[in-house]
């Protein structure tokens, strides 16, 4: 795996040579090693890329998120044929246990809601509501608990007169980290040997990325305790840079200390391994332990 977030800003040719990806823009030339490197974040759309380099790309397992006009994440690479898929990969998916399913879901939207209650401690907000209704949480969350206390959760977190339907920069940025996330977490999952679009509780035939829309969830609430202290009129490119480089943020999962990709890496393998029901329990618990510098960048070009 490797361990730099890149960026591409401005109009500029991206193409391959060597084992690394050539960078041509006004400012010159630059080569970056393809070991080194585990996201490709094109936020422009004045780039131009080669078929040869997003050929290596995939071999190698790097991420592509290709953004619109507006700098919003659009779409994302996501490789056919990884090492390890096989017909018994896709059957045994396709054949989960629908219960073990419902229970995997409930214990996400339980982690989910924990971890919306600590980034609210975090900032000294009241979160005695939210305990009350995580109380009431049921098997597969028939009563939708997810969804009533997401809604008091942002309130709480950004103000009364918050929504999640209002186009403001605060949403745009929450929604250019959860991209981020959820293309981490595809990642993952295609690198373990299975496919996005068949989820235990998002059943949209129009994503494809159904499974790790599941499974994103329980890290949410990461992004927001990011955002939560940022005040900005306008998505700048700084609050970008430090959302993709969020990825590099030191958490405790299940008590030890690791990066936030390293923590999603061995969620979804744990994940995996319970609907398999190779294990019979696992734990999702996450802690924050710090903050990411506001120009957290690792390469931007």
């Amino acid at each position: 795996m490797g361990f730099r977030n890149v960026i591409i800003t401005q109009h500029s040719k991206l193409s391959y040579s060597n084992n690394a990806m050539i960078v041509q823009n006004k400012d010159g030339i630059n080569q970056i090693p393809l070991v080194d490197m585990d996201i490709l974040l094109i936020s422009t759309t004045q780039a131009v890329i080669t078929s040869a380099l997003v050929s290596k790309l995939a071999e190698s397992g790097i991420k592509v998120i290709f953004t619109d006009n507006k700098n919003e994440p659009v779409t994302e690479t996501v490789n056919y044929y990884p090492n390890n898929r096989s017909l018994d990969t896709y059957l045994q998916q396709y054949e989960w246990n629908d219960h073990v399913k419902e229970i995997l879901w409930t214990k996400i939207v339980r982690s989910k809601i924990i971890n919306q209650i600590k980034v609210l401690k975090n900032y000294q907000i009241d979160c005695q509501d939210l305990k009350i209704e995580l109380d009431k949480l049921e098997i597969n969350d028939m009563t939708n608990r997810e969804a009533v206390v997401a809604r008091k959760y942002f309130e709480k977190l950004f103000g009364n007169k918050y929504s999640r339907k209002d186009f403001t920069p605060m949403n745009a940025a929450l929604n250019y980290g959860y991209s981020i996330l959820l293309s981490a977490v595809n990642k993952e999952i295609v690198s373990a040997g299975y496919v996005t679009y068949l989820g235990i509780h998002h059943q949209s035939q129009e994503n494809m990325f159904n499974f790790g829309s599941d499974l994103m969830e329980s890290f949410r609430p990461v992004v927001d305790y990011w955002l939560a202290d940022k005040n900005f009129l306008e998505f700048t490119p700084d609050i970008k840079y430090g959302l993709v480089d969020l990825l590099n943020l030191e958490i405790k999962y299940n008590k030890k200390q690791m990066l936030l990709k390293n923590a999603i890496t061995k969620y979804v393998r744990d994940v995996i391994e319970y609907l398999n029901q190779e294990t019979v329990e696992f734990d999702m618990e996450v802690e924050f332990t710090n903050e990411v510098p506001n120009n957290a960048i690792n390469d931007n070009i």
